[in-house]
């Protein structure tokens, strides 16, 4: 049994996402977001470090993926976009993987290309959530399943890309 956080960084919102896997079966555990919005953008990088580890000291993950940074048309929006991932990932302290956001798409979904509200809905078939998911949320949550199919790839001696 593993248990896997997955991580959709943002400088307004960091979504989460938590699952265990058993199995071929993938289980929701927990998932939700970070809200720091309202903050200077210091204490945005506190908050989000801070609120990391809490979900770290809840749920005990063993291993962590993170979405990769994209280049935006604004550089700055890059820049604080990759401050937030970085104050994640230092919040993290266990092994970490990147996927890219077509990454995460092509394994949930089965195309790069796919809109969000198709992740969100394939990321509530493959966990039987019910009800409306928040986008963030259901961003980390595809990012954690990526991870959990990426690494059963990796398991059987194949290639994830």
């Amino acid at each position: 049994m593993t248990v896997i956080i997955g991580i959709d960084p943002g400088s307004r919102r960091t979504g989460y996402g938590v699952i265990r896997i058993e199995g071929n079966r993938h289980i929701h555990l927990a998932s939700g977001f970070i809200d720091v919005a309202a903050y200077p953008v210091c204490e945005r990088l506190r908050k989000i470090y801070l609120g990391v580890q809490e979900v770290i000291q809840s749920w005990c993950p063993h291993e962590a993926a993170v979405e990769q940074v994209f280049m935006h048309e604004n550089p700055n929006s890059a820049l604080k976009l990759g401050q937030a991932r970085g104050a994640a990932i230092v919040a993290l302290d266990i092994p970490v993987s990147e996927y890219s956001a077509r990454q995460v798409k092509k394994s949930v979904v089965g195309h790069g290309a796919a809109k969000k509200e198709q992740v969100q809905f394939m990321v509530q078939r493959l966990l039987n959530i019910t009800g409306r998911m928040q986008p963030d949320a259901a961003d980390a949550l595809a990012v954690a399943l990526c991870h959990a199919h990426a690494r059963g790839l990796r398991k059987l001696g194949l290639e994830f890309g």
